[in-house]
């Protein structure tokens, strides 16, 4: 396959002409994570939230409260993006912490009642979007897509990639 050769002033306009003809597995699972969390972003923004508070909402568990600890893990983001998270949410009167009764050092995270709300609330979008999918991609193309999906984290978990 023959490209010819793009003269611009704008920074790696070739590479984004090779990438957008050839779609790499990198391009589309960004350009459609991307998507998502616009739409998602836009749907909780209102509510006055964000896609980040919806999901650390999600991951905190109602009753018994979470580890601090356990959420970054639990939803894959860094320390220091969690900490700036949970500082708003507290802001907000979205959570509280308390301490680890069984971890004198440790911290749980608690949902106030609005917190529950929101919770309740953030939890109706995730469904509402699995919905439309599933009403417009066949069963055997999503589990087509998961099985993609857990190869490819598999892959990267093993470090496979730049052996």
């Amino acid at each position: 396959m023959h490209s010819k050769l793009i003269v611009s002033l704008e920074p790696n306009v070739y590479f984004k002409q090779i990438i957008l003809k050839e779609k790499t597995i990198d391009y589309v699972l960004r350009a459609t994570w991307m998507a998502v969390q616009k739409m998602y972003n836009e749907e909780a923004g209102t509510k006055g939230s964000t896609m980040a508070t919806g999901f650390a909402l999600i991951s905190i568990d109602p009753e018994k409260g979470t580890p601090s600890t356990a959420l970054g893990p639990k939803m894959g983001i860094e320390a220091t993006s969690l900490s700036r998270t949970l500082k708003k949410m507290e802001e907000q009167g979205l959570i509280d912490r308390r301490p680890n009764p069984e971890d004198g050092r440790g911290v749980l995270i608690h949902l106030t009642d609005f917190g529950k709300e929101m919770r309740e609330f953030s939890k109706g979008v995730v469904f509402k979007f699995d919905k439309a999918v599933k009403e417009q991609v066949s069963e055997e193309d999503i589990k087509t897509f998961k099985k993609v999906a857990s190869s490819i984290t598999e892959l990267i978990g093993n470090k496979s990639v730049y052996k």
